[in-house]
This record gives C-alpha cells, sequence and structure tokens, in this order.
C-alpha cells in the first residue's frame, strides 16, 4: 500500500494518527470558504453559459461514481430530444492545445483517461480543457445545447444551473474534516446548497441530518464482460475465463469494483492500484497466464499493454424514476 492509499484509507476511517492535522484541515477549509465568497460577491468573475450547465462533482477525495452518472444522464438527456456536450479537465492527460475534441481515438496520453472513457461509452461530443469555461464555449460552437461537467463543482469560474453532488454510501464523508486532516475537497456544509445528493450504493455511513438538499440513490450495476483485444462482449453468465483472475483497479475507491466481482462470482488476487494510474506492460505481466480484469477507466489506457487474456466490466448506473421526474422539472423550468 502506498503512502497516498495508507493516508486516505486512515482519513475515511478516522484514524488517530491525522488528528495533528486539524488545524491545517481548518485553515484549507477557510481557504475555500474564502474562495467560494469571491465568486459569489463578484471580485472572481463567474461565466454563464447561454446553454443549462449540470454540474456533476463531490466534495470528497477518491472515487464517487461521478463519471457513471455522467454518461447515465447523458444518454437520458438525448432520450429527452437534447443534444448535450461534457466538458471535463482531463486530469493525466497532457494535450498540445486546448480546448482538446476527445474522440473514441484520440490518444489517453492527450486526452486523460476519464474523457476518453465518456466519449467512447456515450458518442456525443467531449471536450477536455484545464478552463472549463473555454471548453464550454467549444461544445456550445460544436451545437450542443445543454452541458455536462464532469467533476466540476469547484470549478466556480464556470455558472452552473444544476449541481448534482455525489457520495459514496459506503466511505461517506470518512471523517468529516477538510484536506489533509479528512478526505473533504470543502466543508460539509457544501451540501446544503447543491441541487441535489446522489449516494452511491448502499448507505452505510448516515449524511449529516443537515442537509437540505433531494437526496436519492444510484446503484452501478454489471452490464457485461468486453474483451480487451477486440471488443468482443459476453453476458455475465457463464463468465467467459477461466478462474482465479488477477483484479487490477487503479480508480478512487478500488474495493467497490473487487466486491463487485465477488458477487459475480469472481475469485482470484485483487491489486489496488492509484487513481488514474499510469499502467506499463511490466505491471500487467504476472508471473502465470491467468485472465486479468480491469475497469473501463483503466482500460482506455491498456489497449496496447495488456496481455491478450484481458477483460473489462462494464458497468452502468441505475436511478430511481423518481429522479427523472425531479430532474425533468427543473430542466422544463429553466426554460
Amino acid at each position: 500500500m502506498t503512502l497516498a492509499q495508507c493516508w486516505l484509507k486512515g482519513a475515511y476511517q478516522g484514524s488517530r494518527w491525522l488528528w495533528p492535522l486539524k488545524p491545517l484541515g481548518a485553515l484549507y477549509q477557510w481557504g475555500m470558504a474564502r474562495r467560494e465568497q469571491a465568486y459569489r460577491n463578484g471580485k472572481k468573475q463567474v461565466w454563464q453559459a447561454p446553454v443549462p450547465v449540470i454540474v456533476v462533482g463531490n466534495i470528497t477525495l477518491g472515487g464517487t461514481g461521478k463519471s457513471p452518472l455522467v454518461a447515465w444522464l447523458a444518454s437520458w438527456l438525448v432520450a429527452q430530444g437534447w443534444s448535450p456536450g461534457i466538458v471535463s479537465r482531463g486530469y493525466g492527460g497532457k494535450a498540445a492545445h486546448y480546448p482538446l475534441l476527445v474522440t473514441p481515438d484520440t490518444e489517453v496520453a492527450e486526452s486523460g483517461d476519464e474523457p476518453l472513457m465518456l466519449a467512447q461509452q456515450t458518442g456525443l461530443p467531449v471536450v477536455a480543457d484545464p478552463k472549463r469555461v473555454r471548453g464550454v464555449q467549444a461544445l456550445i460552437k460544436a451545437g450542443c445545447d445543454i452541458i455536462l461537467s464532469d467533476d466540476g463543482l469547484q470549478h466556480l469560474a464556470l455558472g452552473r444551473d444544476i449541481e448534482l453532488l455525489v457520495i459514496d454510501g459506503a466511505r461517506g464523508l470518512g471523517n468529516g474534516r477538510c484536506l489533509p486532516a479528512g478526505p473533504l475537497r470543502e466543508s460539509k456544509r457544501r451540501l446544503q446548497r447543491v441541487d441535489a445528493v446522489i449516494v452511491n450504493g448502499q448507505v452505510e455511513r448516515p449524511l449529516p441530518a443537515s442537509v437540505p438538499a433531494a437526496v436519492t440513490t444510484m446503484q452501478l450495476a454489471p452490464r457485461c464482460w468486453r474483451r480487451l483485444e477486440d471488443g468482443a462482449r459476453f453476458p455475465l453468465a457463464p463468465l467467459p475465463f477461466t478462474l482465479p483472475v488477477h483484479a487490477v483497479a487503479g480508480i478512487g475507491h478500488p474495493e467497490r469494483f473487487f466486491r463487485t466481482l465477488a458477487g459475480l462470482g469472481v475469485n482470484g488476487d485483487w491489486h489496488p492500484l492509484a487513481d488514474h494510474q499510469q499502467f506499463s506492460a511490466e505491471a500487467l505481466n504476472f508471473t502465470d497466464s491467468r485472465p486479468v480484469i480491469m475497469t473501463a477507466k483503466d482500460a482506455v489506457k491498456c489497449y496496447a499493454l495488456a496481455p491478450p487474456n484481458s477483460w473489462v466490466l462494464d458497468v452502468e448506473a441505475t436511478l430511481p424514476p423518481e429522479f427523472e421526474h425531479w430532474l425533468a422539472a427543473r430542466l422544463s423550468a429553466l426554460s
């Protein structure tokens, strides 16, 4: 386990060795509050797009399921007659020029893993740009009439019409403290100012009692197995590969992926890696010939690296009809 993984585990489990960092956490929280206030009172400029903007984000480090929700929203919006575009920072990528229009064939080194994954999953316009406003302007120019901002809650220079905050039901808000004393990017009071809180999975840690926003539950449901080398898809059962396996996960919460595999009857060795892990052929070259199983987010970095017997578990978000009705009403009110 790396130092970063050890810290993240301690932040969510409330380890006492993080207590000396509480003053730094309070200072970080104060700085984030001042930054937000600067945008609210006009000292920092906010650009408001001429089309609706839906921001999907979180206030915790580590994966919560934002990108699957963005993919679900994109599909739902298309079904409602919208022409959505997706903007992302493009973490882990470095392009020669921005904004970068991400296509299914874009090099992951340019786009980053999440934008490329979303481009492949949705088939919609996806733009990666560290300057979100510039990226949104490019999407509007391309004909998009509604914008989804992936992981954009803290990017306050971009105005937004709807904020959706995703929380991992298993880990909740951890010890409830801000960085570096805990996993929070900003104060948990931020939950009071978003439009909806979406809990990914079963709620195992209660939310703060003061949360006034609409709360709904999202499930990530396995959809199919995908063979990495040729993209062929297979049903979840029977398993299209032999057991045991090597399962790798370079995502924010690898344990969620491993629990899903176990629930599908998969066993073997689990290999949790850092979020946005940079893979190499050597890292995937295990001493035996077991199948290698990975997430869709990791797969976009491994097409040229993974051994032939490599598989992807594709998942999709599912949300209750009540959330669809709520979202439709909010969008209707914007027109």
